[in-house]
């Protein structure tokens, strides 16, 4: 009996050994042929400090009604680019890159800040940059996760929000690791994989764009190119690991009736990311909202769809000029 108790302990010391040591003896190789984000700017670029974070942003147009425009995971102000001047010929348009992705900084400490991943400082920084650019109140344009921060921002600041257009938004799932992984992801082993299983994103990133498309058979080597261009930016995998730790259910879906602004709900009929069915149910469970379904669309209308896109946020906006909700 006190052998096979020893053999047992044995077994169990050395698979806590395992578990405690064998992550560390994973390589985890240095990012090659990285650059700081300012190095891959484009001509029309800019960069802003809030909050001691630089971000990346993109403005058009001018007067009122300003519009915010936020893209979803693996994205950036790229994601706008058919749609950005047109939307300008209606008033200001910003788009920004949220943090861990895009041309914004990619801090891995704040010893004495906020955790600029989480999704409040996600809320925090997009509030900032409108008092930055004296931006009283916007429409935000949210897609996919994006729609995640316009919608929170309209729950906790519905005075600098006059309206919100939610695009194929994640409302209903995709808010983050439930509670109870969480403690696991911030301990050390998971730190050091971490980086690693970011890095997925790079190496699937030709399937999930083709996943977010009605017809992968239109998305040029460009736009790939595109979506490919951010991964170059030092500490794009740390970062992005970062945002994953951080991120957190938000149980938005149970609040929609605090959300009392105007609102256009926006989806392919073809959405496999957010099921078009969720895009239908939060019309429906919105206090003040209208529903458009772009047939033969996917996750991505304002890039696969961009006309029947841009008819209909402008006729959303042209009606609530008319109703005097905006500018």
């Amino acid at each position: 009996m006190r052998k096979i108790r020893l053999v047992a302990l044995i077994g169990v010391s050395a698979l806590l050994v395992l578990i405690l040591v064998g992550p560390f003896l994973v390589p985890v190789p240095p990012l090659e042929n990285t650059v700081p984000p300012e190095q891959l700017a484009d001509p029309d670029s800019r960069f802003i400090n809030v909050d001691d974070l630089r971000v990346h942003y993109k403005i058009t147009g001018e007067g009122e009604p300003t519009l915010i425009l936020l893209h979803g995971f693996g994205a950036s102000t790229f994601s706008w680019r058919e749609v950005m001047e047109p939307l300008g010929e209606v008033g200001t348009v910003i788009a920004f890159d949220r943090p861990a992705f895009g041309l914004t900084q990619r801090p891995l400490s704040w010893e004495e800040g906020e955790n600029p991943y989480t999704p409040q400082a996600q809320v925090a920084i997009l509030v900032g940059l409108m008092d930055q650019l004296n931006v009283d109140q916007a429409v935000l344009v949210g897609n996919s996760a994006g729609g995640t921060v316009a919608a929170n921002a309209a729950l906790h600041h519905p005075d600098r929000v006059s309206a919100l257009v939610l695009v194929d938004a994640a409302i209903y799932e995709g808010g983050g690791a439930p509670s109870w992984v969480r403690p696991l992801l911030n301990t050390p082993q998971m730190d050091h994989l971490g980086p690693l299983l970011a890095r997925q994103l790079e190496a699937r990133g030709d399937a999930f764009i083709d996943s977010a498309w009605h017809d992968p058979g239109k998305i040029t080597p460009e736009i790939r190119a595109g979506y490919r261009e951010p991964l170059r930016a030092q500490n794009w995998d740390r970062a992005l690991w970062e945002l994953t730790k951080a991120s957190r259910e938000l149980s938005l879906d149970q609040r929609l009736d605090e959300i009392t602004m105007p609102s256009l709900v926006i989806t392919g009929d073809d959405d496999r990311i957010v099921p078009t069915e969720q895009s239908i149910r939060l019309a429906r469970e919105l206090p003040q909202a209208e529903l458009v379904v772009i047939p033969d669309c996917g996750h991505l209308p304002h890039e696969e769809c961009p006309e029947p896109f841009l008819d209909a946020v402008e006729r959303f906006l042209r009606e609530l000029a008319q109703q005097g909700e905006i500018d």
